[in-house]
C-alpha cells in the first residue's frame, strides 16, 4: 500500500466530494482515510497545516491540500473523459466564493450571526445563472461532463439539502435535471461510499473505480 497515495477525507464534505469524484474518474487508487472532523487525526495534522479536508499525500511525501489541486493532479495523471477541456475558472471561483458564503450563511445562521433569508436569496440568484445556463447545453462547459461540473455540483447538493421542499419548489428545472442526473449516477455512488473513521494502526482501505463500471449521465 505505500505505493499509494493517501487520502484524508471527510464524505459529506463537498471539497472532498469533488477531489474523490475526480481521482475515480481518473483511475486513480488512493488509500481512503474517513476523518472526523471533532477529532482529526495527529497524522492528518501533521501532513497539512490546515487540518482540513481533502488533503492527498503522495507516496514521495508532497502533500496537495488543496481540491482544485488535488483534481487537477488527477486528471493530469489521466483525463479519460476530457475533463480538464471543460473547466471555467470563473464559474468555479465564484462557486467558491460568493456562493459558498451564501451557502454557509444560510445553513449555519447562528454560526455565522446571518439573516439565512437573505442568503438564501442571494444563493438562488445564482443558482438561476446556473439553470440559465444548463438551458443551452445539457452539462455546464457542453455536452458532457467536465471539471466545471465536478467541481461545483457537491456544492449544490448541499445547498439543496437544507430545506428539500423548499429547493424542489424553485423554478429551476434545467439545474434539477442535471443535479439529478448526477447524484443519481453510478460515479457520484461511488464517490460517497461509507468507511468506518480512521484511526492509527487500522487496515488500508483502497478507494479505486470498481472494473467495469456502468456509463454516467
Amino acid at each position: 500500500m505505500s505505493s499509494l497515495p493517501i487520502l484524508y477525507s471527510f464524505r459529506r464534505c463537498p471539497y472532498a466530494i469533488r477531489a474523490r469524484l475526480a481521482l475515480l474518474v481518473s483511475g486513480q487508487a488512493v488509500v481512503l482515510r474517513e476523518v472526523v472532523l471533532r477529532d482529526k487525526p495527529d497524522a492528518l495534522r501533521q501532513a497539512s497545516l490546515k487540518a482540513t479536508v481533502p488533503v492527498l499525500v503522495l507516496p514521495d511525501g508532497q502533500v496537495i491540500d488543496q481540491s482544485l489541486d488535488i483534481m487537477r493532479w488527477a486528471l493530469g495523471r489521466s483525463d479519460p473523459e476530457g475533463w480538464l477541456m471543460r473547466d471555467d475558472v470563473g464559474l468555479v471561483a465564484a462557486n467558491d466564493g460568493p456562493f459558498k458564503a451564501h451557502l454557509d450563511r444560510t445553513k449555519y445562521p447562528d454560526r455565522h450571526g446571518s439573516d439565512p433569508a437573505v442568503h438564501r436569496a442571494a444563493a438562488l440568484d445564482w443558482l438561476h445563472r446556473l439553470d440559465r445556463r444548463l438551458g443551452g447545453s445539457d452539462q455546464l462547459c457542453g455536452a458532457t461532463r467536465g471539471l466545471a461540473d465536478m467541481a461545483i455540483i457537491p456544492f449544490v447538493r448541499q445547498f439543496a439539502a437544507i430545506d428539500p421542499a423548499w429547493f424542489a419548489a424553485q423554478a429551476l428545472p434545467h439545474l434539477r435535471r442535471w443535479l439529478d442526473g448526477h447524484l443519481q449516477g453510478s460515479l457520484f455512488a461511488a464517490a460517497m461510499v461509507r468507511i468506518p473513521p480512521w484511526r492509527e494502526g487500522d487496515a488500508p482501505v483502497v478507494f479505486a473505480p470498481a472494473k467495469d463500471a456502468p456509463g454516467d449521465f
